[in-house]
């Protein structure tokens, strides 16, 4: 039976989160979810201490017994333990699926670059907090159990990753950051003002100059600028890969949404 570690790099989940992720977990009898501890603390913005999340990632990624690790939650904090986690993992960690998105990208980048385990953009039990919210996390769960119909509808041969245009923003330049090279990369954002989102591409684009593609998923809940940008996130995505001469290959079903798809890294 597929058991399931599930910890919080980042922002913490609430004991009602868990109850209703596990409620939704026995529709699927073949998988057994663990939620650590950890996931329910709270330091300050984080779920617990930089040493805590540290301590419980690496519970479980090198526990033998979990066959993956699901991030809990996203917002900020896995930056501040990536490294150290992926220098300390074993060998058992190397043979587990990690899944998460937004924030997690940074670990699921980290991994990626290493050659660590299987990485996979999907959402996570903190999607249980959305209006229909069930559909998502089901998703991830129907996935575990081995259904692939959640899967992005129009990933090809080629290797994919898929990122929060932020989070890929910041892998940049940073000894996490992947060799992209070849990669069909999937971004999405959200909460960023149009000119914020613009200034992300003018700086991503110009970082993977080698990519086979950039393919741009839902940039939602754009707060209100005092002037109109002018420009459709999509103009802007095209405006960058033009000048920096990647092929842009339009929309991708991903988002901060109960509508994101699942990109398993890798071809």
């Amino acid at each position: 039976m597929p058991a399931i570690a599930i910890c919080a790099p980042s922002r913490s989940l609430t004991r009602d989160d868990a109850a209703r992720v596990s409620a939704l977990a026995a529709e699927f009898p073949d998988l057994e979810l663990h939620f650590h501890e950890q996931c329910f603390l709270t330091g300050g913005h984080f779920a617990g201490s930089d040493a805590q999340r540290l301590s419980a990632l690496l519970e479980c990624a090198n526990d033998p017994a979990f066959t993956a690790v699901w991030f809990a939650r996203g917002g900020y904090g896995a930056a501040r333990i990536a490294e150290d986690a992926i220098a300390q993992m074993n060998g058992a960690a190397g043979f587990k699926t990690y899944l998460g998105y937004s924030d997690g990208g940074m670990l699921l980048g980290g991994l990626y670059a290493r050659d660590l385990g299987k990485q996979v953009h999907a959402p996570m039990p903190t999607d249980i907090r959305r209006d229909g919210g069930d559909t998502a996390v089901r998703r991830t769960l129907a996935y575990l159990a081995g259904d692939r119909s959640g899967v992005e509808a129009n990933l090809d041969h080629r290797p994919q990753v898929a990122f929060n245009l932020t989070t890929l923003a910041m892998l940049t330049g940073t000894p996490l950051m992947p060799d992209l090279t070849g990669h069909v990369v999937l971004v999405e954002e959200v909460a960023e003002y149009d000119y914020a989102v613009d200034r992300l591409f003018f700086h991503t684009t110009a970082a993977l100059p080698a990519i086979a593609g950039l393919r741009l998923g839902r940039v939602s809940a754009v707060p209100e600028n005092e002037i109109e940008f002018g420009h459709s996130s999509e103009q802007v995505a095209e405006h960058w890969c033009r000048r920096a001469g990647i092929p842009y290959l339009g929309r991708a079903d991903i988002g901060h949404d109960i509508d994101n798809k699942i990109v398993p890294f890798g071809t």
